[in-house]
């Protein structure tokens, strides 16, 4: 686009031309995944020359931009205001001088917006709580918003999916300014490795190569890693494919890990047959002790299979169980509810009393 030409359309839109400004040809949108521009400053998209075009450019700005969120489309002295989600594109005759505006999203909207409030936190003139963290001290904090995350997650609640996930943003962002002011790394650096790494690794869509399935995906992905452990002067004698689980994991997801990582690799049994007969020889075995530690270990073997049968019928272990103990939490309530209503006491009801409300429970789909 004429640069020259921008004073004539901010004219047509009666707009002063604002002090920051994303002018980007519509094409070049057009070809993302992810519109390549920070939403708080307005945006001005050249060269919207057909009804297809502009389609494509609708789909990529709702990756960001709300439904009702409002754009101009400009051609000389012609306006046409739209909302996102009503925008039409056949009902405008496009040109090549056709652009469209774009105005802002709203005042901290941007990943930037975010790391300069963040920044500021731990400025001389922030906050004295933020001030004095450390990666320590915030490791119990992270750990925090994790489970806060999960969740939210279980109870399937988006609204509250939304607002973890900033919380858990903001804990990485806050590291990364802790380091970069010790000179250890930058957001940039923590952006670049993952990006890299997401690149590296999926050499099937970045790259040449071919697989037919998740399970493919999956090998070639171990195969990818073994090759950075070699290449990072890691010999597999130093540090094997199960060393890069965190040990910190809870227990059901890491046995789960474990058992994804060996299978990469072929050890599994063949068929889910033989982690059912497993499972009915655990039991026996889970029977057959007879001193705590025996009883301790075996249970254990008992969980590790269990958690196999879970992989093989494409279940992730620690969100059923979780799952479950939130179907338990509900249903227990209900029976304490039902015990209060009577004017008693849990304890003092029969095992047959509190089935009873917990039957009724279950008949309500609690």
């Amino acid at each position: 686009m004429d640069l020259t030409l921008l004073p004539s359309v901010f004219e047509t839109l009666h707009l002063t031309p604002p002090p920051r400004l994303t002018l980007l040809d519509a094409r070049t949108l057009a070809s993302a995944h992810y519109p390549p521009f920070a939403p708080d400053a307005p945006a001005l998209l050249t060269g919207l020359d057909s009804p297809e075009l502009a389609l494509r450019v609708r789909d990529i700005l709702r990756v960001i931009y709300p439904k009702g969120h409002e754009l101009t489309l400009v051609d000389g002295s012609a306006l046409k205001v739209e909302r996102l989600n009503d925008f039409q594109p056949a009902t405008f005759n496009f040109q090549p001088s056709t652009c469209l505006y774009l105005p802002a999203l709203g005042e901290g909207t941007s990943f930037e917006a975010f790391g300069e409030i963040v920044a500021h936190l731990r400025a001389p003139d922030g906050c004295p709580w933020d001030k004095k963290q450390t990666h320590q001290t915030l490791r119990t904090h992270l750990l925090e918003e994790s489970y806060e995350t999960l969740t939210a997650m279980d109870e399937n609640d988006s609204e509250g999916m939304r607002e973890e996930f900033g919380d858990l943003l903001l804990q990485i962002m806050l590291n990364a300014q802790i380091a970069t002011e010790t000179d250890e790394f930058t957001m940039a650096q923590v952006v670049k490795g993952i990006y890299d790494k997401i690149v590296r690794r999926h050499p099937h869509v970045f790259g040449s190569v071919e697989v037919d399935s998740v399970d493919g995906v999956l090998q070639n992905w171990e195969k990818l890693k073994e090759k950075e452990r070699k290449e990072n002067g890691k010999d597999e004698q130093e540090k094997g494919l199960l060393d890069g689980v965190p040990s910190a994991l809870p227990a059901l997801t890491q046995a789960q890990e474990y058992q994804d990582r060996a299978a990469r690799v072929g050890f599994d049994w063949p068929e889910v047959d033989g982690v059912l007969d497993k499972i009915r020889e655990e039991i026996e075995e889970v029977k057959n002790a007879q001193s705590l530690e025996e009883v301790a270990s075996e249970l254990g073997d008992l969980f590790f299979v269990l958690v196999n049968l879970s992989r093989w019928r494409k279940v992730d272990a620690e969100s059923a169980l979780r799952k479950t103990n939130i179907k338990f939490k509900k249903r227990f309530a209900f029976v304490e509810q039902g015990a209060k209503k009577q004017g008693r006491n849990l304890s003092d009801m029969t095992l047959e009393e509190m089935d009873a409300f917990w039957n009724e429970a279950k008949k309500r789909g609690m």
